[in-house]
């Protein structure tokens, strides 16, 4: 009664069909049905180390140069790292390097308070405008970097202690730790210690040199760092290599 049709050509999957919640027809060829999926942005995890580079370099800075002192933009800065870091592990993110973390962020908070520190004093009045101004323009690099990785070229981003800060917080918290960010510790530490150098020869205006050739130094050697071949490459774990912010 009835003749089977035979396939002319390539063979075509059956269609098939399915109800969607409209009640409608919907028909895909098998597996060759097109699936397009949302295009994947950065995961999670990988936003912490901005967010809190970003926390601490507003906090610190800005709260060190409108009051003038370095310890009250530390400790400030401390305060806040560590209710972002506590929130997180309530969220259920792992904590595998804590010492790690915590210097980090000690660091990271010291050099931030420390520019601050110099913009009240160079800049009585006036220190927390342009803190403010710095800190802006530093996240808005930053949040660049991490959204659209590639855009800023690797020497730009090595130039900015933000992402120096970035780059060793996201190592501690989902990398191994901060052997493999030991050259943004040490840019973080050097700058700090040099711009409070500065900070207390005011009015001096010689140290500013002092301060700009350490800040071009030890960026060259961050850039060099995030050059070099990174321990855990290949491992399959985020560490400061695949960071957006730390490659650029």
């Amino acid at each position: 009664m009835f003749t089977r049709r035979r396939p002319v050509g390539k063979f075509a999957p059956l269609p098939i069909q399915r109800l969607d919640s409209g009640g409608r027809v919907d028909q895909c060829a098998g597996d060759e049905a097109n699936v397009t999926s949302p295009p994947a942005g950065p995961a999670p995890a990988m936003l912490s180390g901005p967010i809190l580079a970003v926390t601490l370099m507003g906090l610190g800075m800005i709260t060190a140069a409108v009051v003038g002192r370095l310890r009250v933009g530390v400790v400030l800065a401390l305060f806040a790292g560590a209710g972002l870091v506590l929130a997180a592990r309530l969220l259920g993110m792992a904590l595998p390097h804590p010492f790690s973390t915590a210097l980090a962020l000690i660091i990271a908070s010291f050099s931030f308070a420390a520019r601050g520190t110099l913009f009240a004093g160079a800049y009585p009045g006036r220190g927390w405008m342009i803190a403010l101004f710095v800190v802006g323009g530093e996240a808005a690099m930053l949040a660049t970097a991490t959204t659209m990785p590639g855009v800023l070229p690797p020497w730009l981003l090595a130039l900015l202690p933000a992402q120096w800060a970035s780059t060793a917080i996201q190592t501690a918290l989902t990398g191994s730790g901060t052997r493999a960010a030991a050259a943004q510790l040490l840019a973080l530490a050097g700058t700090g210690a040099v711009t409070l150098l500065v900070a207390r020869l005011l009015p001096r205006r010689w140290p500013y040199a002092l301060m700009f050739t350490a800040w071009l130094g030890l960026s060259a050697l961050v850039l060099h760092a995030n050059a070099a071949p990174h321990p855990d490459a290949g491992s399959g774990r985020h560490g400061a290599a695949s960071s957006p912010t730390a490659s650029g």
